[in-house]
């Protein structure tokens, strides 16, 4: 009889309430990809390196004018000058990139330390490389500060011996919120008393509100150099489909992430590299994208503002979370199940994003809604949730 590596995984929550979505003719705002198209400059350039022949394998590590003009933004960003031959490589999405850096310094019985919630495939992630993961929640939002925060000293307890790898994601997928100096100057402390690598999950990079800044891991020597600083085009360029990220490390880490890459894909799309690397040379595309999105942020903050629901901060992401303590007392999951074949909206709710996600301390009565939608989208979505 076969024996599954991952008993307990089954089909995702996103796929789960797309399916669902589609089944009841409901406005989607749980998958987090946008409903409008990328810039049509973008495509055409697709088609133009096509037709210039860029149909074959390209360089395992990604084409270097690629790794160039990521390297240039890097540093003119964050400051780390990350040499594009030998510490970045071009990956199949920011996911293929996790999994590749996982793999590549975890091993049996080593213990990983995860933020939650997270992202759907860390987890799988660790227990596929044969680590353990070791959980450790943000601090949950409260009504005198409705935001959730890290616990440092909570992450700073959670390390063991065994302790390999910290695993983050800022601007955080599904809270929003972002690193400020305080918590770098925390996980720079961490660091230098035990030495632990860090894997530093960094999407949303482009996407930060209200004057706010990124603060990339990349920004901090101490960190950098034991860091997998991981990004994707999807999230930047609005191209969630053609799965192309990358992954910035220092040399000793970037050989060994290759090695992994190589026998998971090789390689990635010849002609969507050479496009993005014509296409990075205007940085404005990544440079408005916080406006762009901050205004959609707001279309949906606004709107919701008039129903039941109670919207909490979103300093960074193209997701809001919103509590529906005022409406129900059912469990997100149900709610969010609920609001979907009842009233025509689909959302995500945030439990899913916890290692238990049916615990009592996973259910704080929060669903994520996705912004990344054309005006119209949202604007019936409210009116939709008006009515609730």
């Amino acid at each position: 009889m076969l024996q599954s590596k991952l008993p307990d995984i089954g089909t995702t929550i996103f796929t789960i309430m797309s399916r669902l979505a589609q089944e009841h003719q409901a406005i989607n705002l749980g998958q987090g990809f946008p409903d409008f198209d990328p810039d049509p400059a973008l495509c055409q350039l697709v088609s133009k390196a096509m037709a210039d022949g860029h149909n074959q394998y390209p360089y395992m590590t990604g084409i270097p004018p690629l790794r160039q003009a990521v390297a240039q933004k890097v540093q003119t960003l964050y400051g780390r000058a990350y040499d594009p031959d030998t510490e970045i490589t071009v990956t199949s999405g920011a996911t293929e990139a996790l999994m590749a850096a996982v793999l590549a310094v975890v091993g049996n019985g080593d213990e990983v330390v995860v933020i939650e919630p997270c992202y759907d495939s860390y987890l799988p992630a660790i227990r596929l490389a044969g680590g353990i993961p070791v959980t450790v929640p943000l601090r949950a939002p409260t009504q005198e500060d409705p935001r959730f925060r890290v616990d440092w000293q909570r992450v700073r307890d959670a390390i063991t011996p065994r302790t390999r790898l910290i695993m983050m994601n800022f601007p955080h997928n599904p809270t929003g919120i972002i690193l400020q100096d305080a918590d770098l100057d925390a996980l720079e402390g961490i660091v230098r008393d035990t030495g632990v690598l860090l894997l530093s999950d960094e999407p949303y990079e482009h996407i930060v509100f209200d004057g706010q800044i990124h603060r990339s891991l990349a920004t901090r020597p101490l960190l950098s150099d034991r860091a997998f600083v991981i990004s994707s085009f999807g999230k930047t360029y609005h191209t969630t489909g053609w799965k192309i990220g990358y992954c910035c490390a220092p040399k000793a880490m970037s050989a060994e992430l290759r090695k992994i890459h190589q026998f998971i894909v090789f390689t990635v799309s010849s002609p969507m590299q050479y496009a993005l690397a014509q296409y990075m040379h205007d940085p404005e595309p990544y440079l408005r994208l916080s406006r762009f999105y901050q205004a959609k942020r707001d279309r949906l903050a606004q709107g919701l503002a008039n129903s039941r629901f109670k919207v909490l901060p979103s300093p960074g992401t193209f997701f809001l979370m919103a509590d529906y303590g005022e409406i129900s007392k059912e469990n997100e999951a149900d709610f969010s199940r609920w609001l979907t074949v009842k009233h025509g909206v689909t959302v995500i709710p945030v439990s899913a994003f916890y290692r238990e996600p049916d615990s009592p301390q996973s259910n704080h009565r929060l669903v994520r809604f996705c912004f990344a939608k054309k005006d119209n989208t949202l604007d019936a979505a409210i009116e939709k949730l008006r009515q609730v």
